[in-house]
């Protein structure tokens, strides 16, 4: 083999090489934007996550809000039906001949 030809051979592998450095940039590149793309929409579908979980926290409390009034309302029905019946046994228990 001539030093001719092993130039030649030399330019041949080295633009080989540079051919497939070029070639994994490019790839990288790539790899780069849709890991960036993945990255964007996962921050977004979080933000989603987070505002769906508020109102749901919202709307629960909201719930419990509810049933604390209920519970309170409950409690004084009670407690007013409790006195009307003692009322109404008191006033049964006067209106009986004592013997």
């Amino acid at each position: 083999m001539t030093t001719e030809d092993r130039i030649d051979r030399i330019e041949h592998v080295t633009a080989a090489l540079a051919e497939d450095r070029r070639k994994d940039r490019e790839e990288y590149r790539q790899l780069w934007r849709d890991t960036q793309r993945q990255l964007n929409d996962l921050t977004l579908k979080m933000a989603d996550t987070q505002d769906a979980i508020a109102r749901t926290n919202d709307a629960i409390a909201r719930t419990n809000d509810a049933i604390q009034r209920e519970t309170d309302r409950a409690k004084v029905a009670e407690q007013e039906l409790r006195d009307r019946i003692a009322s109404l046994v008191s006033a049964i228990g006067q209106l009986l001949p004592r013997p």
